[in-house]
């Protein structure tokens, strides 16, 4: 491999925020100060939206107090886009890196992001542009394929453990079936996440459906009813892209005319046609008197001051480290491996090939979901709980001796 060049650098926020996507960000902008052969790092405002308009900051000028703050706060400190670049798009990018001579392109985001950073790489290749180009993971769905988990879902799982402890003891002083849509097109961890806060035996969420296992709507009231017969309550935790028996997902089939982003996804967090659907259904054949329904939406994303510790040190780690890695390698995706758990988690991290990750998805494992499909395995809280870090605890005299 060829020296590092001496040139500039830019650095783009993609696709959804999450909780510590700035981490990363300032990771890069840390290593980048310390090598030489990185002469500025610009930030480019709403990703590749911003490339193409050369719509650019100087991240150099920042100072360390100022970056503390940064990597502290959620969401993307500069913008994001969902625009998936073609050829033609990035051509035009291309055409901007050459004129102030952007040789190192570090993109945070999703499996999108990784293709997006390829066909980047690629095509300078072919015009003989050297430039290193790598992607660092983000995304709150856990779903990138290779790394063992992404930047972003420790966070937003705190918070939906958090979010199911509160409206748990909100279900028991006010019993009823409470309803929860949770963001999770094709992969159901962060779902799954809901259940990392229990702490009695009667605690919800008392159910828990991922698009992983296609749930049909007798199958769904006679969960519930179960539940209620047992509890006399029900806390229910869904996926917003749970599928019907038949694969498709309720979303779609509730959409008559269906929001379509850049990607052809269907919009899922933005509505609360789901969650407004499953409560009428539990109540026209359960014939219960409160049944309540929320969709968190995108407020999962970016809920400020809830932070996961291990969380926020990762993404801020491969921040680092894609520069790292640019000073040696061509291109790459950087990805987590873990080494350890419980007690003894520990991860390292290492470089693979942007095609390796990108376009492509993973889904839970078999082994991280109840046999019923309505819940989540031991093995599931073993994974997740280390990413999570420490909950609070809290208490409920409802079941305490009467007198």
């Amino acid at each position: 491999m060829a020296d590092a060049p001496k040139a500039n650098a830019v650095v783009g926020q993609s696709g959804g925020p999450t909780g510590v996507i700035n981490a990363s960000l300032v990771g890069v902008i840390e290593e980048a100060k310390k090598h030489p052969e990185i002469e500025n790092i610009y930030g480019a405002i709403h990703a590749v939206a911003g490339m193409v308009k050369d719509d650019f900051i100087d991240l150099g000028k920042l100072s360390a107090d100022e970056l503390e703050v940064v990597a502290a706060s959620p969401s993307s400190a500069i913008g994001t886009s969902r625009d998936k670049p073609d050829k033609e798009y990035c051509a035009r990018i291309l055409d901007v890196f050459k004129k102030r001579n952007i040789r190192y392109f570090f993109y945070i985001g999703g499996n999108d992001s990784a293709n997006t950073a390829h066909i980047l790489n690629t095509m300078a290749d072919e015009a003989n542009f050297d430039i290193r180009s790598f992607h660092i993971p983000k995304t709150v769905d856990n779903d990138l394929l290779v790394t063992d988990h992404c930047p972003g879902f420790g966070t937003a799982a705190k918070f939906e453990a958090c979010a199911l402890m509160g409206d748990d003891l909100d279900n028991r002083a006010l019993p009823g079936i409470k309803i929860d849509v949770i963001m999770g097109r094709h992969a159901g961890f962060l779902t799954a996440a809901a259940a990392l806060g229990k702490q009695r035996d009667d605690d919800g969420p008392h159910l828990i459906y991922v698009p992983e296992r296609p749930v049909s709507m007798e199958k769904f009231i006679s969960d519930v009813d179960g539940v209620c017969t047992k509890l006399g309550r029900c806390v229910i935790a869904v996926s917003e892209g749970i599928c019907d028996a038949d694969g498709v997902t309720w979303a779609k089939k509730l959409a008559e005319q269906a929001e379509v982003d850049a990607h052809g996804n269907i919009q899922l967090s933005g509505t609360g046609a789901l969650a407004d659907f499953l409560a009428g259904q539990v109540k026209s054949e359960l014939k219960v008197g409160r049944v309540r329904a929320d969709t968190f939406g995108y407020l999962q994303r970016s809920y400020a001051g809830l932070q996961s510790s291990v969380d926020v040190e990762e993404a801020r780690w491969c921040g680092r480290h894609a520069v790292q890695y640019a000073m040696q390698e061509d291109n790459g995706s950087v990805a987590i491996r873990r080494t350890g758990n419980g007690k003894d988690y520990a991860v390292d991290l290492f470089r693979t090939e942007l095609k390796n990750v990108a376009e492509h998805t993973k889904s839970m494992p078999d082994e991280f979901i109840n046999a019923e499909g309505n819940g989540v395995t031991d093995a599931f809280i073993e994974y997740a709980m280390p990413l999570v870090g420490e909950l609070p605890r809290t208490g409920y005299l409802g079941g305490c001796p009467r007198v």
